[in-house]
């Protein structure tokens, strides 16, 4: 009998946000056991709701979100983040430069199937969203792995990524804010990132769907506005910022020096174009949702929930022997290290696996974000205070017998 297999291009694609550990929880909550979710970003399931207002917007104009948009998406939507990219200094963007999509994540495949053949490399970080690096691989391309520093605040490494520059390079990603360690990066860090890409001739494309997270009084500096002579592909959307995740609304601009990628912003067309348009009804909220860019969310400051949630778990896990966490400066992760030799860990999926079977909370290996080392792992800190204080008495109670065959 004939079988059919998973295509060869998968071989080497994974994602583990969503991956063996997530089926295994949900075969334990199919058999009534109650999973305490620390795996993924999304607000909704958290008691985050989205601002009546984008609400209204989606609602009102449904009638008119029955047909198909342009490909780049309606005018008004495209308009409005011409104006996001002004006010974030993001130099020679017009509405013929932006692609509304569905979501980040479908132009981040997008922005991969239109630049790269069969042995291209590009410059992802370690550890990365792990989609980049599956976007990469599924076009044909080699995901080359820089490492961020973690005794750095999680800075990318400026001379292992020099030393990773090859003839076959196009491109730098870069996520900031980052997801998983909630990095920032500083001027000083994005100026060198842009030196880099000038000397050797790369794309940067830049991921910044955290950047209205800031906490702190951390600002965020996009590296589009570092960069007016070079061509740079930034990638924002309201999933994050607005609690908006189902709703699938991102966005992809094109700005600086277009003159040498011509073809590749051709080849962004075409696809574009094949996937006719994205979620119309999510386009209409762009325009209300980039109005209220000066607007403060008060559950990122001192008092307010997920500024609260953040220095919580940071502090309980500080408290644990044998762990370790940098505080993030954005977003609502936080990955901390793990000492492996006092626990004998070198499997970190295993040590997640250990863990959910006998403490029933999900939690991401950081192998999951293309960490090469058995020694991290990420939670989102989404989840009330209450939980959080679960989560982690939970955690101390398993390490404190913990050894890994």
């Amino acid at each position: 009998m004939r079988t059919f297999n998973m295509s060869k291009k998968l071989d080497y694609v994974c994602y583990d946000v969503r991956g063996p550990v997530l089926e295994e929880a949900e075969r334990m909550r199919s058999q009534g056991i109650d999973i305490l979710r620390l795996n993924i970003g999304n607000p909704a399931p958290f008691g985050f709701d989205a601002p009546g207002e984008i609400i209204h917007e989606m609602t009102e104009n449904l009638h008119n979100a029955e047909g198909y948009s342009d490909s780049k998406g309606i005018l008004s939507a495209r308009e409005a983040i011409v104006n996001y990219c002004e006010y974030k200094k993001i130099p020679h963007v017009g509405v013929d430069d932006v692609y509304t999509g569905n979501g980040v994540s479908e132009l981040i495949v997008m922005a991969m199937q239109g630049l790269l053949d069969n042995g291209d490399e590009i410059l992802v970080p370690a550890p990365d969203y792990p989609l980049w690096t599956a976007a990469v691989t599924l076009a044909g391309g080699k995901a080359v792995h820089y490492i961020c520093d973690e005794q750095s605040e999680w800075y990318p490494d400026i001379q292992d990524i020099s030393k990773k520059i090859t003839p076959k390079t196009k491109g730098i990603v870069i996520i900031n804010p980052n997801n998983p360690t909630g990095a920032v990066y500083s001027v000083e860090i994005l100026e060198q990132i842009v030196e880099l890409a000038r000397q050797h001739g790369l794309i940067i494309f830049s991921d910044e769907i955290y950047d209205r997270l800031m906490m702190d009084g951390f600002q965020h500096t996009s590296i589009a506005s570092l960069a007016p002579d070079l061509f740079v592909v930034t990638l924002n959307g309201l999933s994050k910022s607005h609690k908006i995740a189902g709703f699938r609304c991102g966005w992809m601009c094109l700005s600086g020096d277009k003159s040498q990628a011509r073809g590749y912003i051709a080849g962004l067309n075409i696809l574009s174009s094949m996937r006719l348009c994205s979620n119309v009804q999510s386009q209409y909220v762009i325009k209300a949702a980039l109005s209220d860019i000066h607007t403060c969310d008060d559950t990122l400051l001192p008092g307010g929930r997920i500024y609260e949630q953040r220095d919580y778990i940071v502090k309980a896990l500080n408290n644990i022997p044998g762990l370790q966490a940098v505080k993030p400066k954005a977003a609502f992760y936080v990955f901390p290290r793990i000492d492996t030799k006092r626990f004998h860990i070198t499997d970190d999926e295993k040590f997640i696996l250990d863990f959910l079977h006998e403490k029933h909370i999900l939690m991401v290996h950081g192998r999951g974000f293309n960490w090469l080392m058995p020694d991290h792992f990420r939670i989102v800190y989404l989840p009330k205070i209450e939980e959080l204080k679960i989560a982690c008495d939970r955690l101390g109670d398993f390490l404190d017998g913990y050894r890994q065959a």
